[in-house]
């Protein structure tokens, strides 16, 4: 995992909550509460996975372009370059759970 947490130490999925979050999606993934934002440093390209929810997530702006607003539902996930931060927190009082994983050298080619 290639991630540098600037709010806070992440927390477990194997929270008070995780019954409610089903077995397969707790597997490697993390739980982001209702109320509670998270920001994230990629150290290395990678990749946010959304496993349940929607998140809100604001990338900061670069060089090349300004910041941006979005809401990735299950499923859908965003490549993180090298360096950059975002910001995320759950759509709703539902929260949500995603996982952060380093992009494989095949995922930067395509």
């Amino acid at each position: 995992m290639s991630v540098a947490a600037t709010t806070h130490t992440l927390p477990s999925v194997a929270s008070a909550r995780s019954a409610a979050v089903p077995p397969a999606v707790r597997r490697g993934a993390w739980q982001l509460e209702a109320g509670h934002a998270m920001s994230l440093k990629a150290s290395s390209a990678s990749v946010l996975r959304i496993r349940q929810g929607r998140v809100w997530v604001t990338c900061d702006a670069t060089a090349h372009r300004g910041s941006e607003d979005l809401v990735l539902a299950p499923g859908e996930s965003l490549i993180v370059a090298a360096g950059q931060r975002i910001v995320m927190e759950p759509w709703d009082s539902r929260g949500a759970t995603y996982s952060w994983d380093a992009v494989q050298p095949t995922a930067r080619a395509a």
